[in-house]
């Protein structure tokens, strides 16, 4: 008996090239380390995937009886260690039955963002913290390639060497980013960007210490006071989730035209168009940009214009809009703070090719935002409304941006998570005299004195 073990394992440790020194105790290990011959995986791999596309399954046999004994059938009677046979059978189920080694990641509602790097190197954000999983694995790049092929053919995309770049948006509404060589030096690149199915509503935010009941309570009134209102912060902040919170404040009875690149607000108001971009595919004239959206939803009536994200000629349209009788519009950009914010709108006016002088273009601005709030993500992870402003006037030639509620950073806890307080900076602001002639009264006890 001894004897046939032995011959089992020399059989199996010539054909698969494996070290069998610790075969007596199975240590946890990487996944891309199991099965260390990537190239015989490979081949097992297509085979085992084209004899199941080839072949109709014998009747009543499941597909997992069935993909088991391809592998028997290609393994050629080797006898594999229950863990590299696992390894091998959840390979190929998730091939074929979703999007490869990544499938269980899209299930998981704990990761909110998925990146590939390289075969080896996956990470993943759970509660805003970005960690490597050593879970999961791809077999080379070619694997990495197929999966985004696989996740884009059906959206109707392409990459390819002479595309290079998709981004596009899956049924579920999670965001997918690829590139691949030859703009992309390390081989195939993923991100996806998960769709959360259990909106964060404004009660989430209050418990999570992202903003304090003073503060959602004003963002409140500002939404609808119909005060135009920009949310800013960096990538991963949380800008489109605040954009969701706030637009859930606007009424049933109003007309709301949303305004994306990627569909990921989800508003319950019965009267709600949206609008998604079209990226040009093989017809270069197929494209349909943010700003042709813009313009476009002027003659929809609307009673409101949120727009995902302004980063480029749009700008120009969505404050022009803004200074035309659509009151109450949402909007997002990338910045770190509401003066960094303006400066951008004003950089972007002048990409769209208007040729205004920059004083113009700055009191377009004023007229236009009434209200910035600035979100970011602090090095714990967590997410924060830092800074809500109010626009009014200038000072000299700069537009003058007023602190109404900030987050002044104090120091770390002994676990690494910010320590701070919320404040409200300034009392004495002039937007509330256009929220109390909107009929706002829920701010009198923190922002009435001025005006008694």
């Amino acid at each position: 008996m001894k004897k046939e073990k032995e011959n089992i394992r020399r059989s199996f440790s010539s054909e698969f090239n494996l070290d069998t020194s610790k075969d007596k105790e199975v240590l946890p290990e990487a996944d891309y380390n199991i099965f260390e011959d990537k190239k015989l995986l490979d081949d097992l791999r297509s085979r085992v995937i084209q004899n199941i596309i080839d072949n109709n399954i014998p009747k009543g046999m499941n597909l997992n009886d069935y993909i088991n004994m391809e592998i028997d059938n290609n393994l050629n009677g080797i006898d594999l260690p229950i863990y590299k046979r696992n390894h091998v059978f959840n390979l190929i189920d998730n091939e074929i039955n979703g999007l490869g080694p990544i499938t269980e990641l899209l299930k998981d509602k704990n990761v909110t963002e998925i990146m590939v790097n390289a075969p080896n190197e996956i990470y993943v954000e759970i509660d805003g913290k970005l960690v490597r999983d050593e879970s999961i694995s791809f077999i080379n790049d070619a694997h990495i390639l197929r999966t985004i092929q696989k996740i884009v053919q059906p959206l109707g995309r392409t990459i390819d060497s002479s595309k290079p770049m998709v981004d596009a948006r899956l049924k579920d509404g999670s965001r997918i980013n690829a590139i691949i060589p030859p703009l992309s030096l390390k081989g195939p690149v993923l991100t996806i960007r998960k769709f959360r199915e259990d909106l964060i509503s404004i009660e989430d935010l209050l418990r999570n210490g992202t903003m304090t009941r003073d503060m959602a309570i004003f963002l409140e009134c500002a939404v609808k006071s119909k005060l135009n209102i920009l949310v800013c912060g960096g990538t991963g902040s949380g800008k489109t989730t605040i954009l969701n919170i706030l637009s859930s404040f606007i009424g049933d009875d109003e007309r709301i035209i949303t305004i994306e690149d990627a569909a990921e607000l989800k508003l319950k108001q019965s009267h709600v168009i949206g609008l998604e971009t079209r990226v040009d595919n093989y017809d270069s004239k197929s494209e349909v940009t943010i700003r042709d959206l813009v313009r476009n939803s002027l003659r929809m009536r609307p009673d409101r214009i949120i727009v995902g994200e302004v980063r480029g000629g749009e700008a120009f349209d969505m404050l022009q809009a803004m200074n035309t009788g659509h009151d109450g519009s949402l909007t997002t950009l990338h910045a770190n703070s509401p003066i960094d914010a303006l400066n951008r709108l004003e950089t972007m006016v002048l990409m769209g090719g208007i040729e205004i002088p920059i004083p113009a273009i700055r009191d377009y601005i004023e007229n236009a935002i009434d209200v910035v709030v600035n979100t970011e993500r602090l090095s714990d992870g967590r997410r924060k409304i830092t800074d809500i402003s109010e626009v009014n006037g200038f000072n000299g030639d700069d537009i003058k941006v007023t602190p109404i509620f900030a987050f002044e950073q104090t120091g770390l806890t002994k676990n690494g998570e910010v320590d701070g307080e919320f404040k409200i900076v300034n009392k004495k602001i002039d937007i509330y005299e256009k929220m109390k002639n909107k009929g706002i009264k829920e701010l009198e006890d923190l922002f009435g004195d001025k005006y008694e």
